[in-house]
């Protein structure tokens, strides 16, 4: 088996996936690998943003564009690099989690998926999926579910 060379990692700015960023950036430091680091969004407007930001309250980050996604990257490159890893870059991708993350997987070669176990245990996970189940379902490549709850 040869050593990783491209690890691909989401984040939604909660400290659950800055756990699972810094745990592949350790990763990605002892395989010499670029790491990439990806945040999905879903942009709204008008009324109907108002609704989701009432709705989400402290999620809120993900409904109102890039911007704040841009924060939780620039802090997530932050925090891996900490971790040792030489090589990072990051990714703001509109759209929901799950397809973006497999597809910027695919679109930067990784050969590792890394996520964190959030939402794997909770009700709501087991009736309507949770983004790690459905990564490592649907990637299609090796999947790390670090344990970060």
């Amino acid at each position: 088996m040869t050593a990783y060379r491209t690890l691909l990692v989401g984040t939604d700015g909660s400290e659950s996936s800055f756990a699972a960023v810094e745990a592949a950036a350790r990763l990605a430091a002892v395989c010499g690998a670029e790491l990439v680091v990806t945040c999905a969004y879903a942009p709204m407007r008008g009324p109907e943003l108002a609704l989701a930001k009432d709705q989400l309250g402290a999620e809120a980050y993900q409904v109102v564009g890039s911007a704040p996604a841009e924060e939780t990257l620039r802090t997530a490159r932050d925090r891996a690099r900490l971790q040792g890893a030489a090589e990072v870059r990051s990714v703001a991708v509109e759209g929901d989690p799950v397809p973006a993350l497999v597809r910027t997987a695919r679109e930067c070669s990784a050969d590792l998926l890394v996520v964190g176990n959030r939402g794997l245990r909770s009700l709501a996970g087991r009736l309507l999926g949770s983004v790690p189940a459905d990564v490592a379902r649907r990637a299609g490549l090796d999947v790390l579910i670090v344990h970060t709850t």
